[in-house]
């Protein structure tokens, strides 16, 4: 039945899954550019791997200025990319690793990077410490070296901004003059040494010298001025220009937004959408327009839950690390498609966080909680597969997804060399998901994947990464009209990042950020197809 009736699918459907639909579109693409589309997979493989290493090399020359510390980080990027350029390296020789050994590199260089991680840290904390020493030295040998002077107030006083005395107005610092004073009061030599204060919005911007550890500062100044102004004021501790720490002071007015309820309905009416297409998408793969026969709901509920296990799975996962951390989000926003029923949903922060591991923590367990139900769908259905299953799949089908066809052989074997392969229906809802999943997991904007690259390496990595999935996309537009969709999503909901948390300095542990790349690394593996030639090594299909 599941044969005869594939080709009604929409088109985007057929390109997310079959990646020969693509390979249909070459001949048509080389008459519009008048090139051929002829490539040698070992060529591109092996530009692929000298282009890595064109990267490693001038993350070499870049970290070779900065000492121990540039080297080590080098390191780091060496050992997160030394698996797959060992794998493509050795298929392009001819050689391939099974999914043992690949699972065995990826084990070896996430404890490398996590142990190169720990010295980094340790190198960088005995970097620091001695200059933090010697500051203080000179600071008491200024102090004593003229005893009958007093010291000069301009070293130790906050400097205040003023606007022009031409334009005859007060000061322009937003703060009241009162509670100025107050947030001055907090600042001391053993935290943050504040030494000018530069109006910022509803509030100030405080530069000076950090005196320890990140969170330990932003913790004790953070308690002193809840004591003194009680819930008023919100205190960031960020990066400037230069990456200096700096303070900045807003009122808690500035804070998150509880969700209104005009957007409480658009939440609904977006649900009820979701839940329409996916019962569509269910009636579209067993080869019916469920709009046009609705009484045939009981056919694609299975379906139709399997897709909503997912998407909840997710947001159960978010909402339980909010909760844990007492941060509030909004109402999910879904993202509903007659494609695959749902791209997944949009969360809104209505608190501010308060440091960047609670913005992995949140990110990562919706990503992780949908995949990890949809993987576990995906090997259910090829366990219960046998002849005579509902659906019947071309195997060409299974070189659309890198992840999912290494799966698939490991569980079905020899009889993916066949045409046609029977499936559990799990089989189908399973990929559908990880294909939610790792939508959400593109590395842009406010999207899980653009959450977590903005949690592990900050603001400005993240605003590159999502400037770059933007383009990738617009480019793979080309022959997807999936990427054209998800490039307009970005550019128009997606580009802005997640607001700064209160502590914007302390970085996630080395496991947060093995985890973190892990998943962006499955996400890859979910979306990118499987070569005709590594796909006939792995004996897909004829």
């Amino acid at each position: 039945m599941f044969p005869t009736t594939l080709f009604h699918i929409p088109q985007n459907l057929m390109l997310l899954l079959d990646r020969s639909a693509i390979d249909r579109l070459k001949p048509l693409l080389a008459q519009a550019t008048g090139m051929s589309i002829v490539a040698s997979e070992n060529t591109a493989t092996i530009a692929l791997v000298l282009v890595a290493l064109g990267i490693l090399g001038w993350g070499f020359y870049r970290a070779r200025p900065f000492g121990k510390l540039g080297i080590l980080a080098w390191l780091q990027s060496v050992a997160l990319m030394s698996p797959w350029l060992l794998f493509f390296g050795l298929f392009a020789a001819g050689i391939y690793l099974n999914l043992v050994a690949v699972l065995l590199l990826l084990v070896v260089s996430t404890g490398l990077y996590i142990y190169l991680g720990r010295q980094l840290r340790k190198a960088a904390s005995d970097r620091v410490l001695p200059r933090s020493d010697a500051a203080e030295v000179k600071s008491q040998s200024d102090a004593f070296s003229a005893p009958d002077s007093q010291p000069t107030p301009a070293k130790e006083t906050i400097k205040i901004v003023t606007s022009s005395p031409a334009n005859n107005e007060s000061e322009i610092i937003p703060v009241p003059v009162e509670d100025l004073k107050v947030i001055k009061g907090i600042f001391g030599i053993d935290t943050f040494f504040a030494t000018e204060t530069i109006p910022y919005q509803d509030g100030v911007i405080l530069k000076g010298n950090l005196r320890g550890d990140p969170e330990q500062v932003h913790s004790r100044l953070t308690a002193s001025l809840a004591e003194k102004l009680n819930d008023r004021y919100r205190l960031f501790l960020v990066e400037n220009q230069d990456e200096k720490p700096v303070v900045i002071i807003l009122p808690s007015t500035n804070d998150p937004q509880p969700t209104t309820v005009s957007q409480k309905i658009l939440a609904v009416v977006l649900l009820l959408a979701t839940i329409a297409t996916s019962l569509e998408t269910g009636g579209l793969l067993l080869g019916f327009d469920f709009f046009n026969s609705p009484a045939r709901y009981l056919e694609v509920l299975p379906i139709a839950a399997g897709i909503w296990a997912v998407l909840g799975s997710g947001e159960i996962a978010r909402r339980v690390l909010a909760n844990r951390y007492k941060v509030g989000l909004s109402w999910p926003f879904f993202i509903p498609t007659l494609q695959i029923g749902c791209f997944g949903a949009i969360d809104r922060f209505e608190s501010l966080l308060p440091n960047r591991k609670v913005l992995f923590d949140i990110a990562f367990a919706g990503s992780a909680a949908g995949g990890i139900v949809s993987l576990l769908m995906l090997v259910t259905g090829l366990l219960l597969s046998h002849p005579g299953s509902l659906f019947q799949i071309p195997a060409e089908f299974f070189k659309g997804s890198v992840l999912v066809g290494t799966v698939a052989k490991v569980v079905l074997g020899s009889r993916l060399q066949q045409q046609i392969v029977d499936v559990h229906p799990l089989v189908v809802i399973g990929w559908l998901g990880l294909v939610i999943t790792a939508i959400n997991l593109m590395p842009a904007g406010q999207l899980d994947g653009g959450r977590i690259v903005q949690a592990i390496y900050g603001r400005k990595i993240a605003s590159r990464a999502t400037l770059a999935t933007f383009v990738v996309l617009a480019i793979a537009s080309l022959v997807n009209p999936l990427a054209l969709y998800w490039a307009i999503v970005i550019l128009i909901l997606q580009r802005n990042l997640e607001r700064p948390s209160l502590n914007e300095l302390t970085e996630p542990d080395d496991a947060r950020a093995a985890l973190g790349l892990l998943a962006l690394f499955l996400m890859i593996a979910v979306l990118l197809p499987l070569t005709p030639a590594l796909a006939g090594r792995l004996g897909i299909g004829n």
